[in-house]
């Protein structure tokens, strides 16, 4: 069967569904937000709690990064995602969810060849790539300085 580009073009449109931006982005920015405002909130209790500045900040990245990991875990965070789209990649939070999610789909591999082997099949790059540029940033900013 040969279509032309213009015919297969009018069956993608007629085959996909209307594109939401202006409510995906709303989504976002309001979940991102929320997850801003949680971090906040608990770096305030921290600190009434008595603990330093940098200390309250090192609690809150570990507690959204645990929260995130038992949420991702159960499947809540999964269903939160669906609804809030890119607000949950909030960068700890998305971190933790790209680290735990593939870490739990290949666990009946083995701990050595599943879970640990694919934990960081998403966020390897990441890590990868932030090191390097992190360190030629440093790099050029000892030379330039």
């Amino acid at each position: 069967m040969d279509i032309s580009n213009k015919e297969y073009t009018e069956m993608v449109k007629k085959a996909s569904p209307p594109s939401r931006k202006g409510m995906n982005a709303l989504k976002a920015f309001l979940s991102g937000g929320l997850i801003c405002a949680i971090g906040q909130a608990l770096g305030g209790l921290y600190r009434a709690l008595g603990a330093q500045e940098e200390d309250a900040d090192m609690l809150v990245t570990l507690t959204l990064i645990v929260l995130t990991a038992v949420l991702t875990a159960l499947g809540i965070f999964d269903r939160i995602a669906k609804h809030a789209g890119a607000g949950t990649f909030v960068p700890v939070t998305g971190f933790a969810n790209a680290v735990v999610s593939p870490a739990m789909e290949f666990a009946s591999e083995g701990r050595v060849l599943g879970t640990a082997a694919q934990m960081f099949r998403i966020a390897g790059p990441v890590l990868v790539y932030g090191c390097a540029l992190s360190a030629a940033y440093g790099f050029f900013y000892w030379l330039f300085r």
